[in-house]
């Protein structure tokens, strides 16, 4: 080894070409596209479609519990009213009083409501239509045992104990 100190190449008055850049140039301005839209389009449309069969599924699943809610609370109702109205019939004013609510039990004694009742005209049969979630009612038609006939209207509300239906009124 030489214990020259190290010095540069002699200078030329030349300038060496710069380095070639990073990759390859392309032979042509644009890479080719050839299929890139089909793949796209095809990719959306997979997803809009995965997209509506979840939010169809969605919207079904959603009507049919309200549908079966529905059907659910018309039973109900319509099974509430019908004992009410059998008591009435049979003109059992006791047991009509222990089936109305707690709001109309405050309101009126049994006494004056087996009066009120004791004085109105006997049904004679009865029709009760489909329970009204908005306004709490259930449509009920009575034959009358003089023929006449009258659209009555069952009020009913849900006790807070024990979440069962009971009528409230049975009037016009």
């Amino acid at each position: 080894m030489s214990s020259a100190p190290y010095a540069p190449p002699p200078f030329d008055g030349s300038v060496p070409p710069p380095p070639p850049g990073p990759g390859v140039h392309p032979p042509f301005p644009a890479p080719p596209v050839e299929g890139k839209g089909r793949r796209i389009g095809l990719g959306f449309g997979i997803g809009g479609g995965v997209l509506l069969l979840v939010c169809g599924g969605g919207a079904a699943a959603l009507f049919g519990v309200f549908s079966a809610a529905d059907d659910a609370l018309n039973e109900q109702a319509t099974v509430v009213v019908s004992r009410y109205v059998d008591a009435v019939q049979k003109r059992d004013f006791d047991k009509a009083y222990r089936q109305l609510c707690q709001d109309t039990k405050d309101d009126v004694s049994q006494s004056e409501y087996t009066a009120e009742l004791s004085a109105s005209e006997p049904i004679q049969s009865y029709q009760i239509g489909d329970f009204n979630a908005l306004t709490w009612n259930v449509p009920v038609r009575v034959t009358y045992t003089d023929g006449d006939v009258g659209d009555l209207r069952a009020r009913i509300q849900q006790n807070t104990s024990t979440g069962a239906f009971e009528v409230c009124e049975l009037g016009e």
